[in-house]
């Protein structure tokens, strides 16, 4: 079993993401929808001779990993989660997504439930859910040498799945902060919508958050 497990691990978060857990010695499998697309993932990443195994097939084995990381566009939620829903049960489940439906400005449309992750926790009634890396850029990410120095908010109700979310936020070089319940997960959407926004104002790639006095 991976530690890490990343559904839409093909995309730019989800591969920088993975690529970046691999580089702190996890162990990673990369998921899509088609398996072979997977599997690709999986060799550029092992390209890359990361300390961490890195495998790569479809979203409902990146299911298997201990923990299962979400991050397909938000759209994406009502095919891919299903799929996968009987699969993480009891597991501690990472959404990293934004419902963004414009980027230029930068504009969000938060469903009923309050938030992305909010959603998600509705249709993974049995999983652990904890909202996490909406500010982190994928562009940053995908720099295996350069240090992140930035913080990370975290909301989930499980203060268990919150602990492991803080250390996978530490192996990335990133500062875990805990805002709370998934009840603040909305506002982690929104401070995603703002750093979108000022990279396109500045002509930048990777804006992050830094909070002082902490």
């Amino acid at each position: 079993m991976a530690d890490v497990g990343v559904v839409g691990g093909t995309g730019r978060e989800g591969f920088a993401l993975g690529v970046r857990w691999a580089a702190a010695g996890l162990s990673v499998f990369l998921g899509s929808r088609v398996r072979e697309r997977g599997q690709e993932a999986a060799r550029r990443a092992a390209a890359l001779d990361l300390p961490g195994a890195v495998s790569g097939g479809t979203n409902r084995e990146a299911a298997g990993a201990e923990v299962v990381v979400l991050a397909v566009p938000f759209h994406a939620h009502e095919e891919v989660l299903p799929d996968v829903a009987p699969l993480v049960r009891g597991k501690v489940v990472v959404d990293t997504t934004v419902s963004l439906v414009s980027v230029d400005p930068p504009q969000l449309s938060l469903p009923p439930e309050g938030s992305a992750a909010q959603r998600v926790q509705a249709m993974l009634p049995g999983a652990r859910v904890v909202a996490a890396f909406h500010t982190v850029s994928a562009h940053k990410l995908a720099q295996l040498g350069r240090e992140l120095e930035e913080d990370t908010l975290l909301c989930g109700d499980d203060p268990t799945a919150k602990a492991r979310v803080a250390q996978l936020a530490q192996a990335l070089g990133l500062r875990p902060v805990d805002a709370g319940g998934l009840d603040q997960a909305s506002t982690l959407e929104r401070l995603a919508a703002l750093v979108v926004g000022l990279n396109r104002r500045y002509r930048r790639k990777a804006v992050g958050v830094r909070f002082v006095g902490l």
